[in-house]
């Protein structure tokens, strides 16, 4: 990994509106050519992808992209971005969930159906806590202009990743009070807290929009797509090899060794802060570790 990405490590003000708002936009995350890249890569799985009975304009969403392309790999780290996800979620991380959209423009304005979700389904009925934890995060990056008004936007109610549930007009038409639609260029990233209220809508704009979905989440957490990725695994350096979910064993995600989490040894080089036990608790506050010597349990699991 270049060391030139520690120019983008989260700044306390990211961190503080990630934390209020549970989303935050990184303008000008890819440059124009990498988007040409990807755009090449997408219109490829679209090509492919898009039937006569699927529609010419209906919304494509595909998932486990990173065996596509290698424009779609690289972006597991990719400098402008990935400094902020490992400074929000730690070193313990790996990528569990990949998917692209494209949706092209709509001729006539049909119904606008809304889909208010947090993601992760189940997580949200089944985890006893308020607010519900972050677990994962999600990085849109938008490969189309998607500045305007009901260009496809992404809608998102800022603040709601602490509220559980959601008060919503059940008409599947109005938003709840505080929406507001994202309005990015392309080149854009939207570093979504899972947790987040949000919706797709519909694209009336003059063009295709294109977006690519990378998630994080702790290692431990189990995939959410079939992530077919082993074979990429003998070709790629052992950071993206972590990112790839590439572990010892089963325990690893619990209980790593250096071999299992190359990103903390490289943090503990290049940036120290960023490789203590955990980003969720103040990082001057000394912290007992869980275990002392490796395989001499402390007694807590």
């Amino acid at each position: 990994m270049d060391i030139d990405c520690l120019k983008y490590t989260l700044t306390p003000n990211e961190r503080q509106h990630l934390h209020e708002q549970g989303y935050l936009v990184v303008t000008e995350a890819v440059d124009r050519a990498m988007n040409a890249r990807l755009i090449a890569a997408v219109n490829r799985v679209d090509a492919r992808e898009r039937t006569v009975a699927h529609g010419a304009d209906r919304l494509l969403s595909f998932a486990n992209i990173l065996p596509e392309d290698d424009a779609f790999v690289d972006l597991t780290d990719w400098p402008t971005v990935f400094p902020k996800v490992w400074g929000l979620l730690g070193w313990n991380i790996y990528v569990y969930h990949t998917h692209l959209d494209v949706s092209p423009p709509l001729p006539v304005p049909p119904a606008r159906p809304v889909a208010w979700h947090q993601d992760s389904m189940r997580v949200n009925e089944e985890i006893e806590s308020h607010p519900r934890p972050r677990l994962s995060l999600k990085i849109g990056y938008y490969l189309t202009d998607v500045s305007g008004p009901d260009w496809g936007n992404t809608l998102i109610l800022p603040g709601s990743h602490l509220t559980d549930e959601l008060d919503c007009p059940n008409d599947g038409d109005t938003n709840p009070a505080g929406a507001v639609p994202l309005r990015v260029p392309a080149g854009a990233a939207l570093i979504l807290d899972r947790r987040l209220w949000h919706s797709r809508s519909p694209n009336f704009g003059p063009h295709t929009r294109k977006v690519i979905w990378i998630g994080y989440a702790y290692r431990w957490l189990r995939p959410k797509d079939e992530m077919t990725v082993q074979y990429l695994c003998e070709r790629v350096d052992p950071i993206r090899r972590q990112l790839l979910g590439l572990g010892s064993s089963a325990n690893s995600g619990y209980d790593p060794s250096d071999e299992d989490v190359p990103l903390r040894q490289w943090l503990q080089e290049h940036r120290p802060d960023d490789a203590r036990w955990s980003p969720h608790h103040d990082r001057e506050q000394a912290r007992p570790p869980l275990y002392g010597a490796r395989g001499k349990n402390t007694g807590r699991r």
